[in-house]
């Protein structure tokens, strides 16, 4: 068996994330990149604990320190640890919670009148005995 030297933690980043349960979807999500002044918007193709798979009409370098927007997350700050032809996978400096970005918000504007009145936007109701 050959012996490899020390791995990089881009290396290491990667091998995590192929081996981690990845949701495969179609979000959108926000991108501070360094020198661009304005948020950019990219499609997020997977998601894991550990990064994601981004795709998007953006150019950015391996290495490159960014900030991703994720909904029901918020920031997350991260880095580039592979760039391709209009696709980059990103590594998170913290891990998240994929199904928190999955989960639906329901505002209180999104209830049919006849719920909101009834109290059922605070939760269920029990009955006391």
């Amino acid at each position: 068996m050959e012996s490899r030297g020390p791995i990089t933690t881009d290396e290491e980043v990667a091998a995590l994330s192929r081996g981690a349960d990845r949701d495969s979807l179609f979000l959108q999500a926000s991108l501070v990149l360094p020198g661009r002044p304005d948020p950019v918007v990219v499609r997020v193709r997977n998601l894991s604990p550990g990064g994601m798979l981004v795709e998007g009409q953006v150019r950015v370098e391996q290495g490159a320190t960014i900030e991703v927007d994720l909904k029901n997350v918020g920031p997350i700050p991260g880095r580039v640890v592979w760039a391709g032809e209009g696709k980059f996978g990103i590594a998170f400096d913290h891990p998240i919670d994929p199904q928190a970005v999955r989960r639906q918000v329901v505002s209180q504007s999104d209830l049919p009148p006849h719920l909101r009145r009834s109290g059922l936007e605070r939760g269920p109701l029990y009955r006391r005995r």
